[in-house]
């Protein structure tokens, strides 16, 4: 083997390795994670994770820096190879190096090497990080030029630099949960919990309050033996008191201060003034998020609020529970699917449930994706898509589920079987 040979040779390979370097370097820092990455250099103090950081943080560049120098390597060793392969096979050379070179460079300085950053990706990422860092800045002023060309001419498209499609951080981190989720390494109930955390910005007070006829008031006119007759006979601990009209309430009344009192008078009920024991009304907007109220119920050291809309007008109330129950789920009582309230599980796989039963609640025990935008409750769903008052006995079919009417009370739907279905061309309702 001729000197020239060998050093021809011996440059190929430095070539095929640099052409691995680069697309292994470029699946590495592409398929990185972003919130490892932020975590090593802030906790740990990584200076490698700094790096990745920092090239991560402008990917066009990375990736054209990265682009430039694999294809260069890989046309240089190229053309290498065709040249001796002319030397030794004249006419046919051609033909030999390029069968040859693309089987050795698709195999070692493609498949092999994005394969280990895949399979690597955070290891990797880090060795490579500080000498992609460095030949990112030597190829910047030709990485600069060449995007400048490139959006020129996609400019003549229609395509700007600013128009990136962008993606919120609660996107994002929704998306790695679903996907997490899927390739079954976050159980559902952990689903749940972390998407309910991230939907305390998106939904209001309305969306989880008790609604104003579900309310339990009592009539602060009404005789002191009946007010603690029937709050002790209640589940509940609070309760507002109203005067003159339900609509108005002057008061919330705790059941431990009512049972202290009644224990100090020895069950005494003679002169009780059961309002003197009432906490003044805490009255919160109906748009208000979960969020707000949550920081709010913090902020006031309380467990208690009434909801009002824009007028002012009554329309609920919501406790500290029922924003922690869109985190946890219901953690009044442990249920099981075959218990849970208003899903009752029929033999034929369909589902008879209670009209007020809050679409959130349905998605979370039974796995289903009801859109919940439009309305609150599986009534006020079907009201929502049929766009009239249903009777008893009609059914309905959209979102793949179909919606039997099994009860009514006036105009409210008090009951309804779903059954979920293969979605049908046809679409929405029947019935």
């Amino acid at each position: 083997m001729t000197v020239g040979l060998a050093l021809s040779l011996a440059a190929i390979f430095a070539l095929l390795v640099m052409s691995g370097f680069f697309a292994g370097s470029e699946t590495a820092l592409t398929a990185v994670s972003k919130a490892r990455m932020h975590h090593l250099a802030a906790e740990e103090g990584s200076t490698a994770a700094r790096h990745v950081n920092t090239l991560i943080g402008d990917r066009e560049r990375l990736i054209g820096a990265l682009l430039l120098g694999n294809t260069f390597v890989n046309i240089l060793s190229s053309a290498i190879a065709t040249s001796l392969a002319l030397m030794y096979f004249d006419e046919n050379g051609v033909v030999i190096a390029t069968f040859a070179m693309t089987a050795i460079i698709l195999v070692f300085g493609e498949v092999l090497p994005k394969t280990l950053g895949i399979a690597r990706t955070d290891r990797m990422a880090l060795a490579v990080a500080p000498p992609v860092r460095l030949f990112v800045a030597f190829l910047a002023p030709i990485v600069s030029a060449v995007q400048f060309f490139v959006w020129r001419v996609l400019w003549l498209f229609g395509i700007r630099e600013t128009s990136h499609d962008m993606i919120t951080a609660q996107e994002e981190i929704r998306g790695a949960i679903e996907l997490h989720h899927q390739e079954g390494t976050v159980e559902s109930e952990h689903r749940a919990m972390l998407g309910g955390i991230l939907d305390l910005a998106d939904l209001q007070v309305s969306d989880v309050m008790v609604h104003r006829k579900n309310m339990e008031i009592l009539d602060g006119g009404a005789p002191a033996e009946e007010i603690v007759e029937r709050a002790l006979a209640s589940a509940h601990t609070r309760f507002p008191i109203w005067r003159d009209s339900p609509e108005n309430i002057v008061g919330v009344l705790h059941v431990k201060d009512l049972l202290s009192t009644l224990i100090g008078r020895r069950g005494n009920l003679q002169g009780l003034d059961v309002m003197a024991l009432a906490a003044p009304p805490w009255f919160v907007p109906d748009a208000t998020t979960l969020e707000e109220q949550l920081k709010a119920f913090r902020d006031k050291r309380a467990h208690f609020a009434l909801v009002v809309d824009e007028y002012g007008v009554l329309q609920g109330l919501v406790t500290l529970e029922d924003i922690i129950e869109e985190i946890f789920g219901d953690i009044a009582e442990r249920r099981g699917r075959a218990d849970h309230e208003g899903i009752r599980p029929q033999p034929d796989g369909s589902y008879n449930i209670d009209g007020v039963t809050p679409i959130r609640d349905l998605n979370r025990e039974l796995g289903w994706d009801l859109p919940d935008e439009e309305a609150t409750t599986v009534a006020g769903l079907v009201i929502h898509e049929a766009r009239i008052i249903p009777e008893i006995g009609q059914v309905f079919s959209f979102h793949g589920f179909k919606f039997e009417i099994l009860r009514k009370q006036r105009n409210q739907i008090v009951a309804l079987r779903i059954t979920p279905q293969m979605p049908t061309k046809d679409g929405d309702d029947s019935g």
